[in-house]
């Protein structure tokens, strides 16, 4: 990524913190779906045994940053066990986002969900929570910039190709929960709870990206746009975008019962192509 003369001014000085083993590009400018105005989003990878130096790292955003007085650089987990920990950047006036990782600690996630071993965790930011599988998904996805011990190289080969025991453990733990949350949906109706219906709605929506994404063998990484990107998989629901739209449009008009049913009939199709 040299030719980014952003990256060619921020990653010599990143690197050059105490602790930082390898930094990797992720997120649309990663996938080369990225247009002008996209974020930077950037992986500190940090061996378990040699920490990231926090001072040294806030010290060097200040230095790069439009605005000194705005930095605020995280320790590490303050963020919790799965975001842990990161920065939110201003740099040339673009939006750059910094987020850690632990090389052992991704690496026995790859482990475990090529073994069909996944977990599922509440995390604010993520509405359907945070799947263990996107730690895989981003080292799948992401580009290295500077990797000097070859370490995300050696992630990368153990993410490709997609694990079929990966793919199982995903349907099996993801599609049976449409239906009990369209159930859940229902039940809530006659007392003309939206709220829960709406929220019930959202899971069952969110399943069945999840569905969607493993059917195909690509690793969801975010629920932004993902079932969007879905419904253009060479497996997937007929005209999916189009009726998800209409569902949310009846979840507006408060025609929820029809929304549901519309949901059951998505559900049921899902099912024949699993």
């Amino acid at each position: 990524m040299s030719h980014d003369p952003l990256l060619a001014r921020i990653i010599p000085v990143l690197a050059d913190v105490p602790g930082v083993a390898t930094i990797v590009l992720g997120g649309s400018r990663a996938r080369g779906t990225a247009h002008e105005a996209s974020d930077y989003d950037l992986g500190l990878y940090y061996r378990d045994g040699a920490a990231l130096d926090i001072d040294r790292l806030r010290a060097a955003a200040t230095g790069l940053v439009d605005d000194p007085a705005a930095v605020h650089v995280t320790r590490v987990g303050e963020w919790g066990p799965w975001i842990v920990g990161g920065a939110w950047l201003a740099i040339g006036g673009r939006k750059v986002d910094l987020l850690y990782r632990s090389v052992e600690q991704v690496t026995a996630v790859i482990d475990a969900c090529r073994n069909g071993e996944i977990s599922m965790h509440y995390q604010p930011g993520h509405p359907h929570g945070f799947c263990s599988a996107i730690w895989m998904g981003e080292v799948a996805l992401c580009r290295a910039l500077h990797d000097p011990d070859g370490l995300v190289a050696a992630m990368k080969v153990r993410t490709a190709p997609y694990p079929p025991s990966l793919r199982d453990a995903l349907v099996r733990r993801f599609q049976w929960e449409i239906l009990f949350s369209i159930e859940n949906a229902e039940l809530a109706l006659p007392r003309g709870d939206t709220t829960q219906i709406a929220g019930c709605v959202y899971r069952a929506l969110a399943c069945t990206a999840q569905v969607l994404f493993a059917l195909n063998g690509q690793y969801l990484i975010n629920e932004k746009g993902a079932l969007a990107q879905a419904a253009n998989f060479p497996v997937t629901v007929r005209g999916l975008a189009g009726r998800v739209a209409e569902v949310w449009r009846q979840i507006g008009a408060a025609e929820h019962a029809a929304a549901l049913q519309a949901l059951r009939m998505l559900e049921s199709e899902l099912r024949e192509i699993s």
